[in-house]
C-alpha cells in the first residue's frame, strides 16, 4: 500500500507518537487531519506543517464523546472526499490504588483509551467500507500485555484494545479494511524524560534491555509498516526495546 495520497486522520496528533505519526506520512506523501484536543498545539502542529508544503487539517476533538468523534470523520470526508487510514492513538493515563480510585478517575481513562477507540473505528469503518477499504491503527502499550502497579484503568483498557484490535481485523477482513496495533514500551516525551523523572527515569530505562527508552519517530515507523504491509491484520506489534521479553 504505497500512501501517497492516502488520507490520514491521526488522534492525539499534535504531540508526542501522533505528531511523529504525522510527519511521517506527511513524509510519504499522504494528507493529514492531526486531531486533538490540546488545541495551541494542534494549530502550531498544522501551521507548522503547513509552510512546509504538507496537506494537513487541525480538528479539534474530545474521542471520548461520540458525537465529536462522528463530526471529526465527517469534517475528514467533507475536505478530503474519503479517509484511507485512521490512527487511533489518543490516550491518557492516571496512577494510583485501586481501592482509592474513584469511578470518574477509572472511567476517564477508559472513555478515552478504550470508547475512543470504538468511535474512531466504528466512523472511519463506515466511509470505508464505502470506498473498497482502508487501514485503522490502534495505538496500545506494553501495558496491554504486562501488568503494572498502580496502573489498573490504562492496563485495563489497553488489553481491551488488543482484543478490540483482533475483532475488528476479523470481522472485516473479507471487506478490504485491516486492523492493527502498535504497542510502544516507555518512549522519550514531554513528561517522560530525565529532567522530570529523576531517578525514577533511570528506574524505567532499566527495564528496557536495550538500555534506552524509545523515541517517537519509532513507533511512528512501525505504524507506517502496519499501514504498509497488506498482509499484516489482526496483530498488536510490540516496539519496546525487550521489555516484555523478559
Amino acid at each position: 500500500m504505497e500512501l501517497q495520497g492516502k488520507i490520514a486522520v491521526v488522534t492525539g496528533g499534535a504531540s508526542g507518537i501522533g505528531l511523529a505519526t504525522v510527519k511521517t506520512f506527511v513524509e510519504k506523501g499522504a494528507k493529514v487531519v492531526i486531531a486533538d484536543f490540546d488545541e495551541q498545539n494542534g494549530m502550531q502542529a498544522e501551521s507548522a506543517l503547513r509552510e512546509t508544503g504538507a496537506d494537513v487539517l487541525f480538528v479539534k476533538v474530545d474521542v471520548s464523546i461520540e458525537e465529536a468523534v462522528e463530526s471529526l470523520i465527517a469534517e475528514t470526508v467533507k475536505t478530503y472526499g474519503k479517509i484511507d487510514i485512521i490512527v487511533n492513538n489518543a490516550g491518557v493515563g492516571i496512577l494510583g490504588e485501586a481501592h482509592e480510585m474513584t469511578y470518574e478517575e477509572y472511567q476517564k481513562v477508559i472513555s478515552i483509551n478504550q470508547d475512543g477507540v470504538f468511535f474512531g473505528a466504528k466512523y472511519a469503518i463506515r466511509e470505508m467500507l464505502k470506498t473498497g477499504g482502508g487501514v485503522i491503527i490502534n495505538t496500545s502499550s506494553i501495558l496491554g500485555s504486562v501488568g503494572e502497579p498502580g496502573a489498573f484503568p490504562y492496563n485495563a483498557s489497553k488489553g481491551a484494545v488488543n482484543l478490540m484490535t483482533k475483532s475488528l481485523a476479523l470481522q472485516y477482513a473479507n471487506r478490504g479494511i485491516r486492523v492493527n496495533a502498535v504497542a510502544p514500551g516507555y518512549v522519550e516525551s514531554g513528561m517522560v524524560n530525565k529532567e522530570a523523572l529523576g531517578d525514577f527515569y533511570d528506574n524505567l530505562v532499566a527495564k528496557h534491555p536495550v538500555g534506552r527508552l524509545g523515541n517517537p519517530e519509532e513507533i511512528a515507523h512501525a505504524v507506517v509498516f502496519l499501514c504498509e504491509n497488506e498482509f499484516v491484520t489482526g496483530t498488536t506489534i510490540l516496539v519496546d526495546g525487550g521489555y516484555t521479553a523478559q
